[in-house]
């Protein structure tokens, strides 16, 4: 079996550097997009294990990926971890307001991590997806 691919979507160059040696250093292959619109082309294209995303990125933002992942019909099942500055709670909030204004409503992502980001708590949170349910 192959290495798992996480792809991740990030607009800050330093934090794509930073992702990218946390997972290869744990074994990952790395895939990574710089916005939303690379961030769907690359998931369609590799079939990431696991797509962490930030969440506001310029022009269309993590949320607006997040949807269109889960409206995809062979990325829907794939894990998503959101990456951001804003609160969980803030999100959480925000999330549910979009889903006030939409009939296609959102789940809520599979993990969600404050930045600055603890290496360690990332690699435990993409292990616990990864597991067989």
């Amino acid at each position: 079996m192959g290495k798992k691919r996480i792809l991740f979507v990030d607009d800050e160059l330093d934090m794509r550097i930073f992702l990218s040696t946390v997972l290869k250093t744990e074994g990952y292959e790395p895939i990574a997009a710089r916005n939303a619109i690379e961030g769907i082309q690359k998931a369609r294209e590799v079939g990431p294990d696991v797509i962490i995303m930030d969440v506001m990125m310029p022009r269309a933002g993590g949320v607006t990926l997040f949807r269109e992942i889960k409206q995809d019909e062979q990325l829907k099942t794939v894990p998503v971890i959101m990456l951001s500055g804003v609160s969980e709670k803030a999100f959480s909030h925000h999330l549910k307001m979009l889903n006030i204004r939409i009939d296609d409503t959102l789940p809520q992502p599979d993990a969600y991590m404050e930045k600055p980001l603890n290496p360690e708590m990332l690699v435990a949170t993409i292990e616990k997806l990864l597991k067989p349910k």
